[in-house]
């Protein structure tokens, strides 16, 4: 398959995705999904395939993004890439794939457990319409290794990634450590803002390292607003994972006696980590805008994402409430992994 017939390929599946409710096999899929992972609720899925059809897979987008790079790709891939893909958010790992697949490699899949069934679906449809795209995908199944390849571009936490950098260290390679998202407050956000705020916080229960984990707030900030705001995502709790999650660390900072604010639905504690546990959200306090940057700045390699609504110094702000719909051009940790995956097809077939 050319480039062009790749990419043809992609917006056809998005196109199918625009249309998923037309398809009942989708549908069980969706549905079997959600049984073997409770996280993995039908309305997530579902906002998770809309996502990728909107901002990976539209046809325009998908060729100003390819043809930005070269194209060394023979008729039949050459390079098989290894991909290790996360299970924390559904379909976590497309855009790794996706990647590989406009480069014209062979992905070699290894899947998580908890996400195992709609990457295989989507790209079985694929191959239903075009037969040759069959040979661009190798799923590994449970117990298998990862054997033979060019390249590894693999995602896990951050005691999994020394394992990766040990076990695929004579690779080139792509591996990703735990990362989390922050939101920049300056108390002077509308509520619409707060809102869009609470989708970056809530989308797929805040599991994904996109999902907004720790506040920035000015010294003396009134939270009263913004646990308005949240609130109204109260419904969250309805979940019955997460709720056990609220009430757990409800019950554990009432009972070490550690100051809190709570909303019904999520927990709001000052401490300085970025990583936080299940429905609860850190704060941290800045004076001014030379203390945000020297707070900030040591964290940069932790965070993937910064949400608000006002430009800082040597980082990039994103608007509230569009941290979930990452296009294209938004490589994990910032890596760009097309210009990885096109310089290994540069690289003579025998040079591993």
């Amino acid at each position: 398959m050319t480039r062009n017939e790749r990419l043809q390929l992609l917006a056809t599946l998005g196109d199918y995705l625009r249309n998923q409710y037309d398809d009942p096999l989708l549908q069980s899929v969706i549905a079997r999904s959600h049984a073997e992972n409770q996280w993995f609720t039908e309305d997530n899925i579902r906002n998770s395939l809309s996502a990728i059809a909107e901002t990976m897979l539209a046809q325009n987008a998908l060729e100003a993004w390819a043809f930005q790079y070269p194209d060394h790709a023979p008729a039949h891939p050459e390079r098989t890439v290894g991909l290790i893909m996360a299970g924390n958010i559904p379909l976590v790992g497309f855009h790794d794939w996706l990647c590989v697949f406009v480069a014209g490699h062979r992905a070699k899949v290894k899947l998580s457990e908890k996400d195992k069934l709609l990457l295989p679906f989507l790209v079985k449809k694929m191959g239903d319409w075009v037969f040759e795209s069959w040979e661009y995908t190798e799923f590994l199944a449970e117990g298998d290794r990862m054997g033979s390849v060019d390249a590894v571009i693999a995602t896990g936490s951050n005691n999994t990634a020394r394992y990766f950098e040990q076990y695929f260290g004579k690779y080139p390679n792509i591996i990703r450590r735990n990362r989390n998202s922050v939101a920049i407050l300056d108390g002077h956000e509308t509520h619409q803002e707060l809102l869009a705020l609470g989708k970056d916080v809530f989308a797929y229960f805040g599991l994904g390292c996109r999902n907004v984990s720790k506040l920035y707030v000015p010294a003396g900030y009134n939270f009263e607003p913004l646990l308005e705001a949240l609130h109204e995502y109260r419904e969250i709790v309805l979940h019955n994972k997460y709720k056990n999650n609220f009430d757990y660390n409800f019950t554990l900072y009432i009972l070490n006696n550690t100051p809190h604010l709570s909303t019904g639905c999520v927990l709001l504690v000052e401490n300085p980590a970025l990583t936080t546990r299940i429905a609860t959200l850190h704060y941290e306090f800045y004076r001014d805008s030379n203390h945000l940057t020297d707070l900030i700045t040591p964290q940069l390699e932790y965070i993937q994402c910064t949400v608000g609504i006002n430009p800082v110094d040597g980082i990039q702000v994103l608007p509230f409430g569009t941290t979930q719909n990452p296009s294209l051009s938004d490589y994990a940790d910032g890596v760009d992994s097309m210009t990885f995956l096109t310089a290994l097809g540069l690289r003579p077939v025998n040079d591993v």
